[in-house]
């Protein structure tokens, strides 16, 4: 759209500039152009740290602005394919400095705000300052208001979304926090499209939304999109639009919860807090078939996508009776379920619906709370302590817990804090049982199960994350010809596995930065698909070769960003459960990846030092040479 918005709202002032080409040709879009961004604010181009950030009160590590300080900005950004008609692009980025974690920190999600603001006429809108009182943005048709939100502060998302609507226009979509976000909860959620309950989940981005006393972002308008080459995009986009349910027909039919028994039948689902190797008839209990055949009533579909693996779930009678919106996703029933050994699905659904409406990262509230389990079980947690009996399958103890991390009460203002911060209060043992990456709790895929997860939630810039390499689909059976294999690998082989994962990260990036779903790989959509599609939406030269170069520099800069705030080869590891303890039983175990022996490998495939820090002759190579600077460990430039 050529524009970008900036809300200062400590000043109120609204600026409007041009979204720069340069940088788009460079990063594409979404979290690409978020890392452009924030490295620029944070740290300047040259990167020698200083610049707009400087050093000062509220300050954290590299003498940067903390995640929650006034100054540190927030972005949400869509990409070139979003609101265009390529399948599955319906996704926008939130980036930020993570208040979880203290590093990059981004966020996707699918649903209908990306469009929208693309629609009102902007690529992205900046968020600095802090309000006086509580505030909300309404961006329409070219223009932005700052409004008063004091009547929505302290209702739930679900609340707000009507609300705002009903002030602004029916059809606007809202971007809100609900009271995690308002009490910053380090893993509060950025909750999208009301009941639809589409989450910028993870890193806890709707703290900083909190912390700006923002409580939410409404969007709608009638600009056209504009698109380089229109039937061009049109002849590329038909074929595949057709031919992708039928690639994955179980998607829409039972949503992501449907692969849940197979996953499990791998070892590739946690089980009590990452201890357990199976649990074949508690998969089952909380699948996506029991889903569309007790309490389904519809699918969601985000805007452009033939896939339809949302669910719409009602409980109209018993003891969760009200529950009426967005049906759990894979994740969700993975942590607040098998992770705390809760097999009842109307209790998961709702206490996944009591994340939604409090707006928090089911990924970190189910593992916060498997962890508290078992720091009840070892004695290091009491029923004083969290004001219930926190035993494993204890459906009441899992909601009681959601609520009070979602309001920052009792021990939930603890483990709000994340399973880091928890194990440090905590003592003792606990940082053994504390699973999690650079400060992000671990998702629901477990690296015993495939080798080359364990090396993508080492090396993931954001923690923990499944999503930034998405290995697990590939060596599930996705053949990835792009990258030349014709095979399914062996998901317990070490040769190779460098490489193939730091392949799937630049691609991701890609996908993230163009916005496009990531589960189109499972219905047939390859990187150099995305390539032909961001040709015909931008009218540049994209090809594989490109983009996947494009997709590495994204990648490395996210790297940098973090070196800047002292990550490197200390922090690429896994938890200690996840690394040295063999599950024992099910389809992996007596795995553990052997991450010592993969990520030479890795590192000397993307050109970084051994001690994981990108070498300046690739950074040269990717045009990343004047974001530099001097580097650890590497002569002064």
């Amino acid at each position: 759209m050529g524009k970008l918005l900036v809300a200062d709202l400590t000043s109120r002032k609204i600026t409007q500039q041009e979204t720069d080409p340069k940088l788009c040709a460079e990063f594409i879009g979404g979290s690409g152009l978020g890392a452009a961004l924030l490295y620029d604010f944070y740290f300047g181009r040259a990167g020698h740290g200083g610049g707009r950030a400087g050093a000062g009160a509220g300050c954290g590590a590299a003498g940067v602005p903390d995640a929650l300080a006034p100054e540190s900005p927030l972005w949400f950004l869509t990409g070139p394919l979003c609101g265009t008609i390529a399948p599955t692009s319906g996704r926008h980025a939130v980036v930020a400095r993570s208040p979880l974690t203290g590093i990059w920190g981004e966020s996707d999600s699918g649903g209908g705000f990306g469009p929208a603001l693309k629609k009102a006429g902007f690529d992205g809108v900046c968020i600095v300052g802090q309000a006086e009182r509580p505030v909300y943005l309404w961006i329409h048709d070219g223009e932005c208001e700052i409004r008063d939100a004091a009547k929505v502060w302290g209702r739930d998302t679900y609340e707000t979304d009507a609300a705002l609507r009903a002030e602004t226009a029916q059809k606007a979509v809202v971007a809100a926090i609900g009271p995690a976000g308002e009490r910053c909860v380090p893993m509060a959620a950025v909750m999208h499209d009301g009941r639809d309950a589409r989450a910028a989940g993870r890193c806890g981005l709707g703290a900083v939304m909190g912390a700006k006393r923002l409580k939410a972002i409404v969007a709608a308008g009638s600009a056209r999109v504009p698109v380089a080459d229109p039937d061009a995009l049109r002849g590329a986009v038909r074929e595949v639009a057709k031919t992708m349910p039928d690639k994955n027909p179980g998607l829409g039919k039972n949503g992501t919860a449907g692969s849940i028994a197979g996953i499990e039948h791998v070892g590739d689902l946690p089980i009590r807090n990452w201890r357990d190797g199976s649990w074949e008839e508690g998969a089952a209990s909380l699948s996506g078939q029991r889903m569309t055949d007790t309490i389904l009533t519809d699918r969601y579909h985000c805007p452009t996508c033939p896939l339809g693996c949302g669910r719409i779930v009602r409980i109209g009678a018993g003891k969760y009776a009200g529950v009426d919106g967005a049906g759990p996703e894979y994740e969700s029933l993975g942590t607040l379920g098998a992770m705390c050994l809760v097999d009842d699905l109307e209790a998961v659904t709702y206490a996944s619906e009591l994340c939604n409406r409090l707006g928090l990262d089911t990924i970190s509230a189910g593992a916060a709370i498997a962890f508290a389990m078992e720091a009840y079980e070892k004695g290091l947690l009491s029923k004083k302590d969290a004001g219930c009996e926190l035993l494993w399958g204890d459906a009441a103890a899992v909601i009681d817990m959601v609520g009070q991390i979602g309001r920052a009460e009792g021990l939930g203002k603890l483990l709000g804090q994340g399973v880091r911060r928890a194990a440090a209060e905590l003592g003792g043992l606990a940082p053994e049982w504390a699973v999690h990456v650079k400060g992000l709790e671990a998702p629901a895929h477990d690296p015993r199960a495939y080798n080359s997860v364990g090396v993508g939630y080492a090396t993931s810039n954001r923690g923990a994350c499944h999503l930034q390499g998405f290995t697990h689909i590939p060596e599930r059976g996705v053949i990835m010809s792009d990258f030349g294999y014709t095979a399914v690998a062996d998901r317990f082989g070490v040769a190779g596995k460098g490489k193939f994962t730091a392949l799937m990260q630049d691609a991701m990036c890609v996908f993230d930065a163009a916005k496009t779903c990531k589960f189109a790989l499972t219905a047939g959509v390859q990187p150099s698909t995305v390539a032909s599609w961001l040709r015909c939406v931008t009218g540049l030269p994209w090809d594989y070769d490109t983009m996947m170069l494009a997709g590495e520099r994204m990648f490395n800069l996210k790297r940098l960003f973090n070196v800047r705030l002292g990550i490197s080869r200390k922090d690429d590891v896994l938890p200690p459960r996840l690394q040295l303890h063999k599950r024992g039983s099910g389809g992996a175990a007596e795995n553990l990846p052997p991450l010592e022996a993969m990520l030479p490998e890795y590192y000397q495939h993307r050109g970084w030092s051994e001690e994981g820090i990108p070498l300046r002759e690739r950074l040269e190579q990717l045009g990343l040479g004047k974001w530099a600077g001097d580097l650890p460990g590497q002569p002064a430039k």
